[in-house]
């Protein structure tokens, strides 16, 4: 029974991390397409994240309060609870995203945007990475998901030079290179919350406590 209502759990926290993903999918190509009608379905698909959000919360609460799990089921129901409050938070910098992408879309385009959808992708696949390799306790799937931090944290600096060159070359350009930024600084904040579950499976899966996924001594 337990495990049967743990697996459904499992099975909650993949349709929630979907639905963050697609967020963030519709919310960079509404940037691009330059269309306000696809940045406007991010803020149902966050009403979407945050029931599911609340949902989950109470299932782990009830679980936990009739069945009192010990050991590893504990910790599979505490681990889930953090991840819900994880993607709970990943929607609504998703939604923050939107925001500042509803502002560019109106505004006079200062670049072609290169690196953001990149970066838009590979924080999509550490979501999407770091939830599966807790489902499969796969440590060295999680540990791939740290190592992928760093190529979002490059890019993300990339994009923070490239703005500053042209607000410096021409200061009509700041508030919409503020957004630019907004919206990367958003995406390293969702990558840094897939690191944060991926460091917690390692955990989970082999006992080691990482930060950064360094062990610690």
């Amino acid at each position: 029974m337990l495990t049967n209502k743990i697996a459904e759990l499992k099975k909650s926290i993949i349709e929630e991390a979907d639905l963050v993903i697609d967020m963030m999918d519709i919310c960079i190509q509404g940037l691009l397409d330059r269309d306000k009608t696809k940045l406007d379905k991010i803020f149902d698909l966050e009403e979407q994240v945050n029931s599911k959000e609340i949902e989950l919360d109470e299932a782990c609460t009830t679980l936990i309060a009739l069945h009192q799990p010990e050991a590893k089921n504990l910790r599979a129901i505490l681990m889930i609870l953090k991840m819900n409050n994880d993607l709970e938070r990943m929607g609504d910098l998703v939604t923050n995203m939107a925001k500042c992408a509803s502002y560019l879309v109106r505004k006079p385009s200062i670049t072609k945007f290169v690196t953001l959808p990149k970066m838009t992708k590979a924080a999509s696949k550490m979501v999407k990475d770091s939830i599966q390799a807790f489902i499969d306790e796969n440590a060295e799937e999680a540990k791939c998901v740290c190592e992928a931090d760093d190529e979002v944290d490059e890019m993300k600096e990339h994009i923070y030079r490239t703005l500053v060159t042209y607000m410096i070359e021409d200061h009509t350009t700041i508030k919409r290179a503020i957004c630019i930024n907004n919206i990367a600084s958003y995406l390293e904040r969702i990558a840094d919350l897939s690191t944060n579950i991926a460091e917690e499976t390692i955990f989970v899966a082999e006992g080691k406590i990482v930060k950064h996924c360094s062990e610690e001594e």
